[in-house]
């Protein structure tokens, strides 16, 4: 190694030593880090040693490298205006954040010797020291104010005399130790749910006792049940709720109908997919004179879910259904999802409808909420409507009365969507996973989830109906759940906006902060390039969640002034409250008592509902991966054309058409030294000048799948630069 190969390799491993996410390791550890093959490693050796030398890193005496000088922060050298509370997230490297509670603020970074204890999702109080590298600030845990977990989900491991449980969740870093007398007969290799009754200390391990034995882990649909009970999700229904359920009436009676408008008499249609069992909204629509009356019908869910009654509370508790990969975890239980709430062909259904007359441009002249009775003459699918629109003669035979209908809803449905896209309403146009799962539960295919043109009818008729009965009750001024999006971070954005520029994308900005109409037309300028997903993601991730909330914010994604989820109480508890206040309103029960017991009532229904939205969303994604990681492990080897969707310090990342993701290190970086261009999203060769972009696309060969981690690792495959016609840089047309 000459003296110029190990200056390159030097400021490499510093930069690496240097970065925030580094924490103190091994040099073997930093080889597999960075994936030196063995013959290698001497060479790594040497350029710790010569760094050693320089001062630049120290070692400790258990071996493991860290930045020379490092600073120490403690709580006697800062004031105590620098203490708050978060929660922490664990790391599987050992150190970890904490996440505040002003959403506003970064996280807190916390080093391995600044965790004391904490573990993964436990509320802490810390003390906030300084900055890392001048970006992120950095902290310790002076105390743990709140045990976050008290179960682990994960796999036995058995001994003569004990047994060590190893969590699913990587975040959580230390391994469950299990006395012979809590094991439960608990066999070697069994997923198990351990409650913790010891959160142990510096030298001594977590301890717990098995509560569950899930299961084998290869047995049919354990890795997916055991990511649901990891994250706490409630597999069952308690006894008092399934009872209070089994004792509705599973038809209609006399007295149901008093009060209500009743519309069967209008030609009725429900739109889902194929699977959907809880059908909770239904269409009916009539071209006039001059425009359109839509009825959007949302099952009233309310009429047997009476407030703080047993189904209640667990409803609330739930929050939402849960749609994983392979199964439905409902909110409510199926004598309600699937029987009386569901709006089945051929059966009367109680409903709150929104009546909207809309002139021939397709603007809301007027409105009614009402409570109403319906029968749905058809249930209908996305893919047999849309064949009906394509022209399909067997399907338009087979649903003769109905084309008309869906002919109309296509046309207003158009104007819908150019009305909102007038005013600025950002359409995220990047594709979601579909997976395939055979009867063992095993992955057959992963590919895009198809949007089409009666996909697209249902959602511009739900967002209609949400944002009317949102603009209704905030002119009431009555306690309501919003549900809003508020403007982004300007700072988060501006760094995209200077992507966006670098890149030659047109970007306009009138003012400090972006509008939705100034995101809208980026948008639809990168339309169709295969830049556009991955703009589409860095512009999503500078926004900041949508949520619930008392207070009407405003959505920014839709440019909507006022907007609420009305649509679906069988699965969302936020539309299940709000059905709530609106019946007062229209039964004229609304007075003062009424309207401060919702003012104490709704914050903690938006909060908890925000809450458990998240965890739902997390859990799905997971269970995702999952089965993408399981699904390429039978692909190994296999080439495939993709486009890179992210870039870092350590690697690429690279989406491929079915929508899977995995990570190509920089394991070639021996070779050449790659220089991170965070500004630009991109790595660049420092001798051969060879880059790698987001957006560009590459060839890439399957190296790893990973079921346990739920990830996927590539390499790419040799000729991809001379695939993309201008040797070591990446075609214009790519770009």
């Amino acid at each position: 190694m000459n003296k110029k190969e190990l200056k390159k390799r030097k400021k490499l491993i510093y930069e690496l030593i240097s970065s925030k996410e580094y924490q103190p390791m091994r040099a073997k550890e930093i080889a597999s880090l960075l994936q030196i093959p063995k013959p290698l490693r001497k060479e790594l050796s040497a350029v710790l040693d010569a760094l050693t030398e320089d001062g630049m890193i120290t070692v400790s005496k258990q071996g493991k490298y860290r930045k020379a000088k490092e600073r120490k922060y403690g709580p006697k050298q800062e004031k105590k205006s620098n203490l708050t509370t978060g929660v922490f997230i664990g790391h599987p490297r050992g150190y970890g954040f904490v996440e505040l509670e002003d959403r506003d603020q970064d996280d807190i970074y916390i080093p391995e010797n600044n965790v004391n204890g904490a573990f993964h999702q436990d509320k802490v109080e810390i003390q906030i020291s300084g900055c890392v590298n001048g970006k992120r600030r950095e902290g310790q845990v002076l105390r743990v104010l709140e045990r976050g977990i008290t179960e682990v989900v994960g796999t036995f491991e058995k001994s003569r005399h004990y047994g060590f449980v190893v969590p699913d969740n990587a975040k959580m870093q230390q391994d469950i130790f299990i006395p012979q007398e809590h094991g439960m007969n608990a066999q070697d290799g069994d997923k198990v749910v351990v409650q913790i009754t010891s959160y142990g200390s510096r030298n001594k391990s977590p301890e717990g006792r098995i509560k569950e034995v899930l299961g084998k882990s290869t047995d049919p649909g354990i890795d997916v049940l055991s990511v649901a009970r990891s994250y706490g999700l409630p597999m069952e229904f308690p006894a008092r709720v399934l009872q209070q359920a089994g004792r509705i009436l599973p038809i209609l009676q006399d007295g149901d109908f008093s009060g209500r408008k009743d519309l069967r008499h209008l030609m009725c249609v429900t739109i889902d997919g194929e699977d959907a069992k809880d059908l909770d909204d239904a269409i009916t629509l009539a071209k006039t004179e001059d425009g359109y009356e839509l009825g959007v019908h949302i099952a009233d869910v309310t009429n047997y879910v009476q407030e703080n009654s047993a189904l209640d509370r667990e409803a609330l508790k739930r929050g939402t259904s849960v749609y994983l990969v392979d199964r439905v975890i409902p909110m409510l239980p199926k004598e309600l999802s699937n029987g009386i709430c569901s709006l089945n062909q051929g059966e009367d259904r109680l409903a709150l409808s929104c009546l909207m007359s809309l002139n021939e441009k397709g603007k809301l002249k007027s409105h009614e909420i009402a409570e109403t009775v319906i029968r749905v003459d058809r249930r209908m699918t996305y893919t047999a409507v849309q064949q009906i629109l394509e022209g399909d003669k067997e399907q338009q035979e087979a649903y003769q009365e109905f084309v008309p209908m869906f002919f109309c809803m296509e046309e207003l449905s158009k104007l819908l969507r150019a009305r909102r896209e007038k005013r600025g309403s950002i359409d995220f146009d990047f594709p979601e996973s579909k997976v395939l799962l055979d009867e063992a539960g095993h992955p057959v295919a992963v590919k895009p989830y198809e949007h089409n043109t009666a996909t697209k009818i249902i959602e511009d008729f739900m967002l209609l109906a949400n944002e009317t009965v949102a603009s209704e009750y905030h002119d009431r001024e009555l306690p309501f759940v919003y549900r809003i999006h508020e403007e982004p971070d300007a700072d988060r954005m501006e760094g995209v906006l200077a992507f966006l520029r670098a890149n030659q994308i047109p970007v306009q900005k009138a003012k400090h902060t972006v509008s939705p109409k100034e995101v809208q037309k980026i948008l639809q300028s990168i339309d169709g390039m295969p830049l556009e997903p991955m703009v589409s993601r860095l512009l999503l991730r500078s926004m900041k969640q949508a949520c619930y909330s008392v207070e009407d914010a405003g959505h920014f994604g839709l440019a909507a002034e006022h907007y609420c989820h009305f649509t679906s109480p069988i699965r969302r508890y936020p539309d299940l409250q709000i059905h709530r206040i609106i019946k007062d309103v229209i039964r004229g029960r609304m007075g003062q008592e009424r309207t401060h017991h919702y003012e104490l009532l709704l914050d903690d229904v938006a909060s908890k509902s925000s809450m458990l939205e998240r965890r739902a969303e997390e859990v799905e994604r997971e269970t995702i991966k999952l089965k993408k990681a399981e699904y390429m492990s039978s692909h190994i080897g296999e080439t495939f054309e993709g486009v890179i969707s992210g870039v870092t310090g350590w690697g690429i990342y690279v989406e491929l058409g079915n929508t899977i993701e995995g990570l190509v290190s920089m394991n070639s970086m021996w070779d050449d030294y790659y220089i991170y261009d965070e500004a630009a999203h991109q790595l660049v060769g420092e001798a051969s000048q060879k880059i790698y972009r987001l957006g560009q696309a590459v060839r890439v060969i399957v190296e790893d799948a990973d079921v346990v981690t739920k990830t996927v690792d590539f390499r790419l495959a040799e000729g991809m630069e001379k695939r993309n016609g201008e040797g070591n840089r990446q075609s214009s047309d790519c770009e």
